[in-house]
């Protein structure tokens, strides 16, 4: 049983009386690169909720305010460089990050563990981080890639594919998605013809595209991104004839993909990282009313990890990662009084008066492992240039 202890000591009581601390929380997500039309949403999520908190009266009696820092998805020199800035720098006490899997583990390394700070990210999906080293200090709302290989190969055999086609992203995302495509595909009794990466940002990927069609398939699966090569990959094989519908995983959600191919991406399927819960629906209500799309690719998880930062930090009464770090669980599970989104004034009154708080958020959080995110999927269809759920998984 998780106890959250009132703050009543003599010296709890001296230091609460000091000058309250102006908390700054690091935003680390892609604002260039290759998932650049999501990441808009998903940082005014995360505003959203050190918003809500400040409108309370704050956190540990000061306010909350973020720090943008452009990850680029994709170049891990660049996202070290820019956490370290967070860091050092800007003084941030957590960081919302960062959102793809390779930078996202460079950072933990490189930057989080040496300076004891917690990284909740919204979005990084790679297997190989949840037996990464990270000292209790990193977490994630989205769920693992694994999980999404096992939905895939659910879908696929579902629709009728014997045999598909693979390429993925030449990184630490797409090799492991497309590992867990891979392999639970197989094990349910299809055939992978061919498993192969392709770069992000070239101007041609017609070799890639022959490959994959001299291979073929009944279906070509994507695991890239939408606004890089992921793209270049479809348009090719499109322009070629060489496939006319795609499998597509969460990297290639976004509106942006439709628009840029047009019509004849309609019949493409797939499925992506997206809870059908009763947060889920209030917090598209909510992104309504405040200038962002909720059901845009992680922008529930954005919102939900800035929350679970602001109110461990309460719990633990300090702002210091070190200690807060062991209370991100304690709020974020079972048991205590369930928090939805737009309820964050109300998690730190419960916090506040030594209740334990379930904090369910947008993204109906529930940490299954060490910082792990169970997670749900909703399962797509992308018709008339848009995704149309079909059902939740």
């Amino acid at each position: 049983m998780k106890k959250l202890l009132l703050a009543t000591t003599a010296t709890a009581m001296l230091a609460g009386a000091a000058s309250a601390e102006d908390i700054k929380l690091g935003v680390l997500i892609g604002f260039t690169g290759p998932i650049e039309s999501l990441t808009g949403h998903m940082a005014a999520a995360a505003d959203l909720a050190v918003k809500e908190a400040n409108d309370a009266g704050g956190v540990l009696g000061g306010t909350v305010s973020t720090v943008r820092a452009d990850s680029t998805c994709i170049d891990s020199a660049a996202a070290t460089a820019a956490a370290e800035r967070l860091v050092t720098a800007d003084g941030v006490k957590g960081i919302v990050g960062g959102d793809c899997s390779g930078v996202t583990g460079a950072v933990l390394q490189n930057v989080a563990r040496p300076n004891g700070i917690v990284m909740i990210s919204p979005s990084a999906t790679s297997p190989a981080l949840t037996s990464a080293e990270d000292d209790g200090l990193f977490f994630r709302t989205s769920p693992s890639d694994a999980r999404e290989g096992e939905v895939m190969a659910e879908i696929l055999m579902e629709k009728g594919i014997k045999s598909i086609a693979l390429t993925y992203t030449n990184n630490d995302y797409g090799k492991g998605l497309a590992d867990a495509i891979a392999t639970n595909f197989t094990a349910k009794g299809g055939v992978v013809t061919i498993n192969a990466s392709h770069e992000d940002g070239k101007a041609d990927y017609s070799a890639e595209v022959a490959a994959l069609a001299a291979a073929g398939g009944d279906l070509l699966v994507v695991a890239g991104y939408l606004d890089q090569g992921g793209k270049g990959i479809i348009q090719a094989s499109l322009d070629t004839g060489a496939f006319e519908t795609f499998g597509l995983p969460g990297g290639m959600v976004g509106d942006n993909l439709p628009i840029a191919i047009g019509p004849a991406l309609d019949g493409s399927y797939g499925q992506v990282a997206q809870s059908d819960s009763q947060g889920a629906a209030t917090m598209i209500e909510i992104g309504k009313g405040n200038g962002f799309d909720a059901t845009s690719p992680y922008t529930m998880e954005s919102y939900d990890a800035a929350a679970l930062i602001m109110l461990a930090m309460e719990a633990a009464g300090s702002s210091d990662p070190k200690v807060y770090k062991d209370k991100v669980l304690d709020v974020a599970n079972a048991p205590g009084e369930k928090i939805y989104p737009g309820e964050i004034a109300k998690a730190l009154e419960l916090i506040k008066a030594g209740t334990d708080i379930d904090y369910e958020g947008a993204s109906a959080v529930e940490f299954i492992g060490p910082g792990e995110a169970g997670g749900r999927y909703r399962q797509f269809e992308i018709k008339d240039g848009k995704y149309e759920t079909v059902t939740f998984r």
